[in-house]
């Protein structure tokens, strides 16, 4: 483990997320250290895509709190979670189809840097060279993820590896402090698998701290620090990748025990 520092730079705590009379998360409460990369498994139903939704703004949660970098954003909106430094990906990859890998890394840049509507729509000297300086930082992602030379192409050209990339990259652009990636190995094989999963590490590299659903066990414990294990929308397991291996709880409610 190689955390920056070891404070907490995000703190669940006793979250409840009730939908009607269903209960989507039950007192969940768990932490994550800067600089770490942590998991969060489950089967499905477990609760997972409703924690990342509270954590980054789709929604607030029923009781409980959210609390980033010292700071309560459970009621904040998702633009503003996101300027303070939280970034996603989506079970199923949202990119801008219509527009060129280029122009979607782009677009996740405007989380951070801001220039007046008039400015923008008049092409002022001021807006023009802020949309100088997005371009050379899109450019500078794309060749950290791999994807500078396809920088043209149509995002929807793009295989379903490369696409979920160019996702986390559009994420990166926010300067985030902690990146929450829905599931980025779905679908993939075993070579996009690598690859995905170099990335993740690669990014960790910098500094910021990653939360990661996955059902790719493997993808899990090999490039977790520490997983918590959801059942039903309640915490039912935590620790190192080798505690989660063998408990009894998970095995008999995930993992398997075949």
């Amino acid at each position: 483990m190689n955390f920056i520092g070891e404070d907490n730079i995000l703190e669940v705590n006793r979250v409840n997320m009730a939908f009607g009379g269903l209960m989507a998360l039950s007192h969940l409460s768990f932490k994550v250290k800067r600089g770490m990369i942590k998991a969060v498994i489950g089967p499905n139903g477990a609760g997972k895509t409703t924690l990342f939704n509270i954590i980054t703004g789709s929604f607030p949660p029923t009781e409980g709190s959210i609390i980033f970098k010292g700071m309560p954003v459970e009621h904040l909106k998702a633009h503003k979670i996101a300027h303070r430094g939280i970034s996603r990906t989506f079970q199923t990859v949202e990119l801008f189809d219509n527009m060129t890998v280029l122009e979607n890394v782009m677009l996740g840049c405007h989380t951070r840097i801001r220039t007046s509507f008039l400015a923008s729509g008049l092409r002022l000297p001021m807006a023009r060279k802020k949309e100088a300086q997005i371009r050379e930082k899109a450019m500078k992602i794309l060749k950290f993820i791999g994807l500078a030379e396809k920088f043209k192409d149509p995002a929807d050209s793009l295989p379903l590896g490369e696409q979920k990339i160019l996702e986390i990259g559009r994420a990166l652009a926010g300067d985030p402090d902690l990146i929450c990636l829905d599931e980025p190995a779905a679908g993939l094989n075993e070579t996009e698998t690598y690859v995905a999963s170099s990335l993740i590490r690669a990014i960790n590299a910098k500094g910021i701290t990653v939360l990661l659903v996955e059902h790719d066990m493997k993808v899990i414990m090999n490039i977790s620090d520490e997983i918590v294990v959801l059942n039903y929308g309640q915490k039912i397991a935590e620790g190192s990748p080798d505690q989660i291996q063998n408990n009894a709880r998970v095995i008999e409610a995930y993992l398997g025990s075949g």
